[in-house]
């Protein structure tokens, strides 16, 4: 089993940062308890990289604060 494949029926979606012409793809399902897996969306089935919610929440938070590490 593929590590996505634990998260079917998820409710997956494409980041906005996603470059919108089919290039670099950042998918992320929401409503997950404790976790939010990240995968890329070129490869559905592939691996996915899961953070905890509450780390995840910061990485967004300084994200949208325009707080970016070189």
């Amino acid at each position: 089993m593929e590590v996505a494949d634990g998260f079917r029926g998820a409710d997956w979606r494409k980041s906005s940062y996603s470059n919108q012409a089919g290039g670099d793809c950042v998918e992320v399902a929401d409503g997950l308890q404790a976790v939010v897996p990240v995968r890329d969306s070129k490869v559905p089935h592939g691996p996915a990289l899961c953070f905890e919610t509450a780390v995840w929440a910061v990485f967004i938070g300084e994200l949208k604060a325009g707080h970016r590490r070189p």
